[in-house]
């Protein structure tokens, strides 16, 4: 099955273990192959902006997504995983479905969980940031 893609300016792909960078026009390309991992640019985090738990785990199972051996990045994704079920312990339902994701060998689908994950921990932090906040005003 092929997928059509768009890149914008300067957009940034990575398309199995190549990162490919659009030149100054937008452009059109038709990807073919079979389970060769995807990444566009907005779904793409780095270390350095991997600055919470939940991104950190999402970090973790990127490197899975794009590595020929996922297992290498298991160790450290169930490391992320366990700190992060003891710092937010309702995330259980959806790491549970990363989890079975992952043992199905379906990366992509457990990034996409990640992301909601990485929602819900925002969520969080944003109410416990307005709580601080109230506390301090009263």
């Amino acid at each position: 099955m092929a997928l059509k893609v768009e890149l914008k300016p300067h957009e940034k792909i990575i398309i199995g273990s190549c990162v490919i960078t659009n030149t100054e026009q937008r452009a059109k390309i038709l990807i073919e192959g079979e389970r060769i991992p995807i990444l566009r640019e907005k779904d793409i985090l780095t270390p350095a902006s991997a600055d919470t738990p939940a991104k950190l785990l999402y970090l973790a199972v990127q490197l899975m997504y794009i590595a020929q051996d996922p297992q290498e990045h298991h160790a450290v994704y169930f490391d992320v995983m366990r700190n992060l079920l003891d710092a937010m312990p309702s995330s259980g339902i959806v790491i549970q479905e990363i989890n079975n994701h992952i043992l199905n060998g379906d990366y992509y689908k457990a990034l996409k969980e990640s992301k909601r994950l990485i929602a819900m921990e925002a969520e969080l932090l944003d109410e416990a940031r307005a709580r601080k906040a109230q506390k301090g005003a009263a």
